[in-house]
């Protein structure tokens, strides 16, 4: 029964933070279609990308706080359902400005699954089965990422791009069912009274938002009007005000005392450039499928299969690996794989040879992340106490989708606003550069061999 349960528990950790990941990678291929549509350019295609993460990544804290009060299984259900109602919004949206609004509120359901999700997992499995699950977890959630872009192409080309933001709710719906066959909400972190960081939650957007829309808008209004400079300088001092805030607070949402932890800081440091460049790479290979190589939405999918394939392979054996020798190798040696497929872009020329310029670079992509996001999860949630288990994945998850709001935000800024070849070089430079970074970080922070954690002191 035990065994039903978990695998059970499993699944729905799976399912709940897949459709928030398709949902952040789904849309990349239809953003051309999207565009040409509803009327726009390199500013739109951002902001529908951007619209999602920022409120997926300012209030993921907040999320993780209610999952560790109130229960995982209680906002998680509370996420899928709103999930699946905006995700209607989005496909219905009859003007852009709509369509971004409906964005940024499935950013606020999907803020709810993720968190939730992995804690669900780390609540219920402990030591290697806990590396192994979270390997599982990451298999079949980093598949989101992946196989999004094929599925989106295709419904693009066949259908209308409104269905990658329909065609969502099917799996929600099939994770709600799930979800009635577990025993109650059992996962509760604490003794269920609410304590909402709102201050620290109003002053994340607000400091995630100045900066985003200053390096957005700023291609198209310039770097010097005096409103932009101001929501610039304004969400500067709010982050600052942030973190002042978050070191008093009586429940912060993102308690700093976990950066005390040498593996929980390292992880989120590396998280950073990783994540960045993630956020960088696969926004910008779609595109450049579509829009620099003339192919169809479908192809542009396609090219990413043969990483899907390689994670569903790898990585349950690669999270089983970090757990018996350590983070540290894999870590260090996954980024610089990524890096070097970005590289192997650089030979990117026209007419752009998608199968022999950029194929090679994503099956090296898709070996690199493989070998470094179990490792990188698993790190960040080891050495933490289990009842702060939701607000330790939060706090990764958000710091990780922060990463990929900024660096898209920055596309325009490293492209100089057109996406031709000269500017799909620099931003390939950007990324394997960022990467290098996460797997510096990586070697030199994480120890050589695993610790043991929190076990004994949870039991």
């Amino acid at each position: 029964m035990t065994d039903q349960r978990e695998r059970t528990v499993l699944v729905v950790a799976i399912l709940a933070s897949f459709v928030a990941f398709l949902d952040g990678s789904i849309v990349t291929v239809a953003l051309p279609a999207i565009a040409e549509e509803l009327g726009g350019d390199v500013t739109l295609q951002q902001w529908v990308v951007d619209g999602y993460l920022l409120t997926l990544g300012s209030l993921m804290l907040v999320a993780g706080s209610l999952s560790d009060t109130f229960g995982r299984l209680r906002i998680l259900t509370a996420g899928l359902v709103g999930f699946a109602a905006t995700s209607l919004l989005a496909a219905l949206a009859p003007t852009s400005e709509l369509l971004i609004v409906a964005r940024a509120l499935q950013g606020v359901a999907g803020a709810l699954l993720v968190p939730s999700s992995l804690a669900l997992i780390t609540s219920t499995f402990t030591g290697a089965a806990m590396s192994k699950a979270i390997g599982t977890w990451t298999a079949w959630t980093g598949v989101a990422f992946l196989i999004g872009p094929l599925a989106g192409g295709a419904l693009v080309d066949t259908l209308n791009w409104r269905w990658v933001f329909g065609i969502v709710v099917v799996p929600v719906v099939v994770t709600l069912v799930l979800v009635t066959r577990l025993p109650g909400d059992a996962h509760r972190g604490t003794d269920g009274h609410a304590h909402v960081d709102g201050v620290g939650a109003v002053l994340a957007a607000l400091g995630l938002a100045g900066p985003v829309f200053a390096l957005i808008e700023g291609q198209r209004i310039g770097f010097d009007d005096p409103f932009l400079l101001a929501a610039l300088v304004g969400g500067l001092a709010c982050l600052g005000a942030f973190v002042w805030w978050e070191s008093r607070a009586p429940h912060p949402m993102m308690p700093l005392r976990l950066f005390r932890v040498r593996a929980f800081a390292v992880g989120n440091l590396a998280t950073v450039g990783i994540y960045a460049a993630i956020g960088l790479g696969t926004l910008v290979i779609p595109l450049v499928v579509q829009e620099i190589a003339g192919l169809s939405a479908t192809v542009s999918g396609l090219v990413m299969v043969p990483t899907t394939l390689i994670s569903l392979t790898l990585a349950s054996r690669i999270g089983a690996l970090a757990g018996r020798f350590g983070p540290r190798p894999f870590m260090t040696v996954g980024p610089l794989i990524v890096a070097a497929g970005f590289l192997w872009m650089l030979t990117v020329r026209e007419p752009v040879d998608v199968w022999w310029q950029i194929l090679p670079g994503i099956l090296l992509f898709g070996l690199g992340i493989t070998v470094t996001v179990t490792p990188l999860t698993s790190t960040v949630l080891a050495e933490v106490h289990p009842n702060e288990s939701g607000i330790a994945s939060a706090v990764n998850n958000a710091i990780a989708r922060v990463a990929g709001l900024v660096s898209v935000a920055f596309i325009g800024v490293i492209t100089g606003g057109t996406l031709d070849v000269d500017g799909f070089h620099r931003v390939v430079v950007v990324t394997a550069g960022l990467l290098v970074l996460g797997s510096l970080v990586s070697a030199v922070g994480l120890p050589r061999r695993p610790r043991a954690g929190l076990d004994a002191a949870a039991s």
